[in-house]
């Protein structure tokens, strides 16, 4: 009867050992799938990106040695179709520029106020209702907001022709316009990054003697401001490429504007509107637009991790 009971118990023991092994075998299974699932998806990203990028520029340099560095940069006639083609981007620069500038000018303050209020002073019970709406906007495509500006925003700017002149389609409607439209990206990101900050930071502010909204905005946003930078970033990003609703309210005009109340029409949009029917040099020159504004977009990304990395 001993006998047995060692046996059953070295049976015992021996099960129990193997199925650690199973488990340890298991888990380091596990384990390699994934490492090789997210190595696989970083190397396609990765891949990715250098593909856009060598598609952007064996495309969009011969076109530039053809047309010439300062006749494509630095040209304001934009003419494909005519009897001496003229493909100078100079003005949808410009109308690019001028738009983001003014997009961040009305987006990234409210955007950031707006985080701080919800993050920092807003209640429970506003704050699902301020969280709801700022989801909603994320979710709604462009279209709707151009045709938002179309029938709502350009007629109010052009009742300020009698003082200012224009149509109502121009730099300023679309700046308001892309303002609207960059605010659930830095809502969003700008509210993360502040709750993000320990309450140490709050707490040892509050004991010093600063009140609620000295220890906020001297304290806690200063601690966030990393995240805050990521989300102008994001921002700048939307608002630089965005198309369908610039195209519906800017007035897409390739010329240089005068003042904000005149129309404008920026590189996404240039590309958008005449690919369809580009042959030849003239298609070759809208690729070399968009490869212009992919390093428009690196220099803007570089230029903000410089200022951020001088920060800190």
């Amino acid at each position: 009867m001993e006998n047995i009971a060692e046996l059953r118990k070295e049976a015992r023991h021996e099960r129990a050992e193997l199925t650690s092994e199973q488990r340890k075998f298991r888990s380091q299974l596990k384990e390699g799938f994934a490492r090789f699932l997210f190595t696989l998806t970083a190397v396609i990203s990765i891949l990715s990106v250098f593909l856009i990028c060598l598609f952007l520029f064996a495309n969009g340099i011969p076109a530039i040695q053809k047309i010439g560095v300062k006749e494509f940069l630095l040209g304001h006639t934009w003419a494909p179709t005519n009897g001496e083609p003229a493909f100078g981007i100079f003005p949808m620069i410009c109308g690019s520029i001028y738009i983001t500038a003014g997009a961040i000018i009305v987006g990234v303050p409210i955007g950031i106020l707006t985080a701080i209020f919800m993050a920092r002073f807003c209640g429970k019970k506003y704050y699902k209702v301020l969280k709801t709406a700022t989801d909603l906007m994320a979710g709604i495509p462009s279209v709707v907001y151009g045709f938002f500006g179309l029938v709502i925003l350009v007629p109010i700017i052009r009742g300020l022709r009698d003082w200012f002149g224009g149509n109502g389609c121009s730099i300023l409607t679309a700046s308001l316009l892309l303002g609207i439209m960059i605010l659930p990206t830095i809502v969003s990101v700008s509210e993360a990054s502040i709750r993000a900050i320990s309450d140490t930071y709050y707490e040892g502010a509050r004991a010093l003697g600063a009140t609620h909204e000295r220890s906020v905005f001297k304290v806690i946003v200063p601690a966030a401001k990393s995240g805050i930078m990521a989300a102008v970033i994001l921002g700048v990003g939307r608002a630089i490429g965005e198309t369908m609703a610039v195209i519906m309210v800017a007035g897409n005009q390739a010329r240089m504007p005068e003042s904000i109340f005149e129309g404008v029409r920026t590189m996404t949009a240039n590309i958008v509107i005449e690919m369809g029917y580009a042959t030849g040099l003239h298609r070759e020159a809208l690729i070399a637009t968009g490869m212009v504004l992919f390093i428009f977009i690196l220099i803007i990304n570089l230029c903000f991790s410089l200022l951020k990395r001088k920060e800190q």
